[in-house]
Order: structure tokens, then C-alpha cells, then sequence
């Protein structure tokens, strides 16, 4: 037999000759070339090459293994946990590997190995769970680069949680289209946080105006993150804000303000728990009455019923085609609608600020226009 010839003259053979042999009997049986007998022999001999002393013969089995559906199951699972140079080859491409052996080396494995299994062609939820719980930053950032990983919302969540503070796994997340809307908030709120933190910031603001700096630019980042996130979404960011304690009156009355109706809704349905078919109702047509005893039950303040109202006026004209308006006429407008209370002074001093924000965003646009012309 000439597998009994091959098992008698591995004794004497040098380290190159026994990995050229082993390459040629993993390639001839995973190729089914050899008749049955002599197949359950190459993989008895197989599986006794794992115990060869040299990296180099294991290597050479695990290259020639590592893409066959046909390798044997015992020979691939044992080169998978060989040192990181042979058990690499194995990990990045072999098709019997399951869920649970990947996510078993992800858990256990070094960086380098949790770094090869989120670079496989295809990676499942669940192992991109795994990943996204326990993987280094580099192993993050690759399954995020990744177009054949299967990514669940929840895996993104965690992974701008875990390493959002790091710009290898930031820029990633924000590159990967598929990103929740309401973990983009979460990174530019870290982005806000790490400025904040920054010596040279510190050095010129002091802290506690770092502070406020951070949350306002933070506040108007927000801003402009809803219009880029699709209304089925608009819950899960309405979710997270409201967890973090950022869904407050006054971010309600920016996001009015800057015609953000849509979101708008979707924190009202979150505040009240109604259905979401009468709030949109309420929203495009519903009496003062009426919204004025939603927002009562979203938990508004009394001081902004009038303002929100004033400004959904003027926004529901503005699409039906009969007013042109933008951020800057509704903020003043909202703004006349204001007595001398002291609820009222501090809501006076948003409105304030939001129109002179508009003001320079107006004047801003209109002098690059000018120079663009």
C-alpha cells in the first residue's frame, strides 16, 4: 500500500521532504483521487501528521485542507488550534469550521486570530456578535470593512460602544452605510467628549466651557444626523436620546424649529405610547386643542405648547405650498409668541440662539454662493 510506504519512510525523511509528501497526500485526498482503502489510510496518516514535530509540515497540510468541504473534520479542528501561523490558514478559510468553533477562538483567541475569522468571505451574525462583544479594535475594524459579514444593529451598537473612542474603529463604523443612525450619535458623542478631554481645549476654554462647547455642538450634530437617517429609524435614535436623557423639551423645540416634523412625530409616539397613524393625523392637520393635550401627555412643558404650535403652523403651510419659510422666519416667529414668565425667558433664550444659528447658516450659504458664481 503505498500509504504504508509513505507512514515507513517518514522516519528517516528531512522536514522539506515530509511537508512536500504531506501537501501531496491532503491534496490527493481531498481531491478523491485514491480508492477507498487507500483513502481511510491517507487519513489515518493524516491525522498522524498532526504529532510531526515541524510547523512546517503542519502548514503545509493546513494549506492544502483549509478550502476543501472534503478535509478530514478531526485533521482541520486540531491544525485550527495549532500556533497562529498554521492554524491562520485554517481559521481565514476553511468551509467546515461552524459557528461555534469560530466563536470559541474569537473568544479565546489573540488579536491576529480574531482578526482572520472577521476577514473570512462570510462571517454570520452571530460570529460578527462575538466579534463585536469581545474582538480587539483591529478585528472590529476589518469586519466592519467586511462586505461578506452579516452585521446585526446590535453588533454596531456595541462595537461603538467598546472601541467608538478610537479612530480605527470609528472611521469604519461611520464609512459602513448599514451603521444605525442612533450609533453614529453615540460616536459623535464620544468625538465630543475626546475634544473635551483634549489638553489644548482645556488649556484655552477651561473646562466647564469645554463643557458646554462639547454639548451644544453635540446638540446641533444631532440635528443634522436626523436629516440623514431614514423615518424607520427614527425610533431607535428617539430610543437612544430618550435613554441617554438628551430627548428633552428644548431638543424638541430645535428639532420643530428646523422643520423636523417627521422626528418630531416619532418622539411624540415614543413620549405618549399612542399610535403612531394619530400622531402623524394630529401632526399634518389636528386642532390646537387637541395637540395641546398630546404634548401634555409627551410631558412638554406648558411654555413650549404655544411655540411648537406656531411653528407647526407655519411648517404645514410650508407644505402644502402656500409660504415659503426656512429655520430662520419660524425661529422668529416662535419667538414673538412669548410672554415675560420665567419658564418662558429661558425658552426666549433658545429661540434666540436658534435664530442667530440660522441667521449665519443663511449668510454663510448666501457668501459661498456669491464667491461660487
Amino acid at each position: 500500500m503505498v500509504v504504508g510506504h509513505f507512514l515507513k519512510w517518514l522516519d528517516t525523511a528531512r522536514v522539506a521532504e515530509r511537508a512536500a509528501a504531506a501537501a501531496a497526500l491532503a491534496r490527493a485526498y481531498v481531491q478523491n483521487e485514491l480508492p477507498f482503502e487507500d483513502r481511510c489510510a491517507a487519513e489515518a496518516a493524516l491525522t498522524l501528521l498532526l504529532d510531526d514535530p515541524s510547523a512546517k509540515v503542519r502548514l503545509a497540510m493546513a494549506e492544502a485542507l483549509s478550502m476543501s468541504r472534503h478535509a478530514p473534520m478531526q485533521v482541520v479542528s486540531v491544525l485550527a488550534s495549532d500556533q497562529p501561523e498554521v492554524a491562520g490558514v485554517v481559521l481565514a478559510r476553511s468551509p467546515l469550521l461552524t459557528d461555534a468553533d469560530l466563536i470559541d477562538r474569537v473568544a479565546c483567541g489573540l488579536p491576529a486570530t480574531q482578526k482572520l475569522i472577521a476577514d473570512r468571505p462570510l462571517v454570520s451574525m452571530a460570529v460578527s456578535a462575538a466579534i463585536a462583544e469581545v474582538g480587539e479594535p483591529e478585528a472590529c475594524a476589518a469586519l466592519l470593512a467586511n462586505s461578506g459579514a452579516d452585521i446585526a444593529s446590535l453588533s454596531f451598537r456595541r462595537m461603538a460602544e467598546r472601541h467608538g473612542d478610537l479612530a480605527l474603529v470609528r472611521e469604519a463604523l461611520i464609512a459602513d452605510p448599514r451603521l444605525p443612525s442612533d450609533c453614529r450619535h453615540v460616536l459623535l458623542v464620544k468625538v465630543g467628549e475626546a475634544l473635551k478631554r483634549a489638553p489644548l481645549v482645556a488649556a484655552l476654554m477651561g473646562a466647564s466651557r469645554a463643557e458646554r462647547v462639547m454639548r451644544e455642538a453635540c446638540i446641533k450634530a444631532s440635528l443634522t444626523l436626523i436629516d440623514g437617517t431614514r423615518a424607520e429609524e427614527h425610533a431607535a435614535l428617539v430610543e437612544h436620546l430618550r435613554l441617554r436623557g438628551d430627548l428633552t423639551s428644548g431638543f424638541l423645540v430645535r428639532t420643530i424649529a428646523y422643520g423636523k416634523v417627521d422626528f418630531f412625530g416619532a418622539a411624540l409616539v415614543a413620549l405618549t405610547g399612542q399610535a403612531e397613524s394619530r400622531v402623524r393625523s394630529l401632526l399634518a392637520g389636528g386642532k390646537d386643542v387637541a395637540l395641546t393635550a398630546l404634548f401634555r401627555s409627551a410631558g412638554l412643558s406648558a411654555a413650549t405648547h404655544g411655540v411648537i404650535l406656531t411653528a407647526l403652523k407655519v411648517w404645514r403651510e410650508v407644505a402644502n405650498g402656500k409660504r415659503l419659510a426656512g429655520a430662520q422666519e419660524v425661529s422668529w416667529l416662535m419667538l414673538q409668541q412669548l410672554g415675560d414668565t420665567s419658564a418662558e425667558r429661558d425658552l426666549a433664550g433658545l429661540l434666540k440662539s436658534l435664530h442667530v444659528e440660522a441667521l449665519r447658516d443663511n449668510a454663510r450659504r448666501h457668501a459661498l454662493a456669491i464667491a461660487a458664481a
